[in-house]
């Protein structure tokens, strides 16, 4: 086997690209569909994990139902769902303007919805366990010093319980990046796909996935370090430790 590193700087079939700068491109829709992605399961999740905590039953079995159903359906089948099944079971009028969004922005929007969700699940998890980790004597405390429960969860439970769900909402992130690989399925022209592309045009194998596995390490790493030092800057002292 010999590698031939020249194929990067080699004109690609887009215009004005080598294909070195055809993996930059599917490196930037993976780092924005990843970061977007994000946002919305960090969001979507903590509210999900907030609804199983709270002193509701039916608010629970909700949470509960969202997060077992999104858990237990694979990534690719909900892409799927959302993108061929889900714009012929709507109205008429919303799925023609859902399937208007040409490529590469509605193939884009449907992975950023079905990762973001797909995510949030297991973001609720954390979130959920996190703030059950926390002494019975914090919410008490906080109710009783005449703090409503909104106010309860927004100052005293999500801070701290956030601070201890940093480790796997590190692994959670840095996962997100992973799977974004499979938005390819539909369309979307991440990392993963161009790299395909670029073995396809070429026929080299070795240079095009590894040079999308050096940049998936790379962006794994960069995200470790980063969640990393905002563990360091939010943790306080005895926190781990603390019993009530």
């Amino acid at each position: 086997m010999s590698l031939d590193f020249n194929v990067f700087v080699q004109e690609s079939p887009e215009p004005g690209l080598t294909y070195l700068g055809l993996l930059g491109s599917g490196l930037l829709w993976t780092v924005s569909l990843a970061l977007s992605a994000w946002i919305v399961a960090l969001v979507v999740g903590t509210l999900i994990g907030v609804l199983r905590t709270m002193p509701y039953r039916w608010l629970q079995v909700l949470g509960n139902g969202y997060v077992e159903l999104l858990r237990n359906i694979p990534l690719l089948v909900q892409l799927f769902l959302l993108y061929f099944v889900l714009p012929e079971l709507l109205p008429q009028a919303v799925g023609d303007w859902i399937k208007s969004f040409e490529a590469p922005w509605g193939p884009f929007f449907t992975a950023l919805v079905g990762l973001g969700l797909f995510t949030s699940a297991r973001i609720a998890e954390q979130v959920r366990a996190g703030i059950n980790s926390l002494a019975k004597g914090q919410r008490n405390a906080a109710l009783a010093m005449g703090m409503t429960l909104a106010q309860t969860y927004r100052y005293v439970l999500l801070p701290m319980a956030a601070r201890r769900i940093i480790p796997p909402l590190t692994s959670e992130f840095m996962t997100i990046f992973k799977n974004s690989s499979v938005a390819l399925t539909i369309g979307v022209l991440e990392l993963t796909a161009q790299a395909q592309q670029m073995n396809e045009f070429t026929f080299r194998t070795y240079e095009a996935f590894g040079a999308a596995t050096v940049i998936y390490i790379a962006v794994a790493l960069i995200v470790n370090r980063l969640m990393a030092y905002i563990e360091r800057k939010s943790y306080i002292p005895g926190l781990m430790t603390q019993e009530c």
